[in-house]
C-alpha cells in the first residue's frame, strides 16, 4: 500500500508538471489555459455519452498496455504490439464474414479466441528467434509490425477487399458475429441514456483480461517463473527455470494480448477489418506499460487517463481556433519524459 501511494504521489506530479508545461504553451498561443481545461474535462466527462467514449478509447489501450507490461515482466521489449493487433484484427474479421452460417453463440467467442491467436502466433515468432538464435527482440518486432502491415495491406486490396469499395478494406462481418454497444445493452432494460458512444462488450473484455493477467503473474507458478525470469535470468537458470521457455511464453502471451484489440475494432466498432485503423494504440501501449509499473491494475488506470486524453483533445481540437489535438500528443510526450527521467534517476541511485 506504501508503494501504490507513492506511485500515485509520482504520477500525479509528473501530471500536474506536465498540465503546468502544456498551460503555458497554451497562453503563448493566445488561449485560456483554464478554458480549455473546462473544455477537455468536459469532453472527456462531461456527460454519460462522453464518458462511455472515453472508455471505449481506453479499451484497445488497456490490451496494448498489458501487452508490453507482461513483456516487460519477463525481461523483454515488445514494440510488435502494433503488427500483432493488426493481425488479431484481422484474424477476427475473417472469420466474422467466412463462418457466417454459424450461430453467434458460437462465431462471437471463435473470432475472440482467432484475434488472440493471431497476434500470439505473431508474437511466437520474434520469440522464438531471440530463444533459438539470439536475435534481439526490439528489431525483429519492429521488423514485423513493417511485415504484418505489408501482409495485410495486399490482403484487403486483393483477395479480401470489399467488392465495388474504394477503401482497402474487408467485408462486413455477420450480424450475430457483432458485439453490443452499451446503448443496446441499457435498452436491454428500458433505459434510454441517449449513448451514441460506440463503447461495446470488449471494454469488460479487456478488464477481464487485466485480471487475468494478475492471476497468471501473482498466483501462478508459470507466472512466477516468468517474474523471476525477467527480474534475474541467471537467478532463474540457477532454479531451473528455462529462460528459452519462459521467453516464447511470454512473447505468446503478449502478442495474444495485443491481438485482442481486434475485438474491439471489428467485433464492436467498425465491423470489418480496415488498414490503418490503429492511432498508434501498440506504441503508446510502451507509455502505458511503463506509466503503470507493469502492474494490471496501474496499466487500467493509466490507460483510462489516455483515454480521456484522445476524448478530451478531440473536442478541444473541435472547440478551439487556435490549439488541435497536437497540445494532447505534446501533454504525453512531456508526461513520458517526466516518467522516463524519474526512472533514470531511479536507476542511478
Amino acid at each position: 500500500m506504501k508503494n501504490f501511494k507513492r506511485e500515485i504521489l509520482i504520477n500525479g506530479s509528473a501530471i500536474i508538471g506536465a498540465a503546468v508545461i502544456c498551460g503555458i504553451i497554451i497562453v503563448i498561443l493566445g488561449e485560456n489555459p483554464f478554458t480549455i481545461l473546462f473544455v477537455f474535462l468536459d469532453g472527456a466527462f462531461g456527460s454519460f455519452n462522453n464518458f462511455s467514449y472515453t472508455l471505449f478509447y481506453t479499451t484497445p489501450l488497456i490490451f496494448t498496455g498489458l501487452a508490453v507490461g507482461i513483456g516487460f515482466r519477463g525481461g523483454l521489449f515488445n514494440i510488435g504490439a502494433e503488427g500483432q493487433l493488426y493481425m488479431g484484427a484481422f484474424a477476427a474479421a475473417w472469420i466474422g464474414f467466412t463462418f457466417t452460417s454459424l450461430p453467434g453463440w458460437l462465431l462471437v467467442p471463435l473470432a475472440v479466441i482467432s484475434a488472440a491467436a493471431a497476434g500470439g502466433v505473431w508474437g511466437l515468432i520474434p520469440g522464438y528467434l531471440k530463444s533459438r538464435f539470439g536475435s534481439h527482440e526490439v528489431i525483429t518486432t519492429i521488423m514485423l509490425n513493417f511485415i504484418a502491415i505489408g501482409i495485410l495491406g495486399y490482403l484487403v486490396s486483393e483477395p479480401f477487399r470489399e467488392p465495388g469499395d474504394q477503401i482497402p478494406e474487408t467485408p462486413e462481418i455477420a450480424a450475430h458475429a457483432e458485439l453490443p454497444v452499451l446503448s443496446d445493452l441499457y435498452s436491454l432494460f428500458g433505459i434510454d441514456a441517449g449513448v451514441s458512444a460506440p463503447l461495446n462488450m470488449s471494454f469488460f473484455i479487456a478488464i477481464g483480461a487485466a485480471v487475468l493477467v494478475y492471476v497468471f503473474l501473482w498466483k501462478t507458478v508459470p507466472g512466477y517463473e516468468l517474474r523471476v525470469a525477467g527480474e534475474s535470468p541467471s537467478a532463474a537458470q540457477t532454479a531451473g527455470i528455462s529462460i528459452t521457455r519462459i521467453t516464447i511464453i511470454t512473447m505468446v502471451i503478449s502478442g495474444a494480448l495485443a491481438g485482442l484489440v481486434g475485438v474491439n475494432e471489428v467485433l464492436g466498432y467498425r465491423h470489418r477489418f480496415m488498414m490503418n485503423f490503429s492511432s498508434g494504440y501498440g506504441f503508446t501501449g510502451i507509455a502505458i506499460a511503463l506509466m503503470g509499473k507493469n502492474h494490471p491494475l496501474g496499466i487500467v488506470i493509466t490507460a483510462f487517463l489516455f483515454g480521456a486524453l484522445m476524448r478530451g483533445g478531440l473536442i478541444v481540437d473541435i472547440y478551439s481556433v487556435s490549439l488541435s489535438r497536437d497540445i494532447i500528443y505534446i501533454f504525453q510526450g512531456i508526461l513520458i519524459l517526466f516518467v522516463a527521467a524519474r526512472a533514470v534517476m531511479a536507476k542511478q541511485n
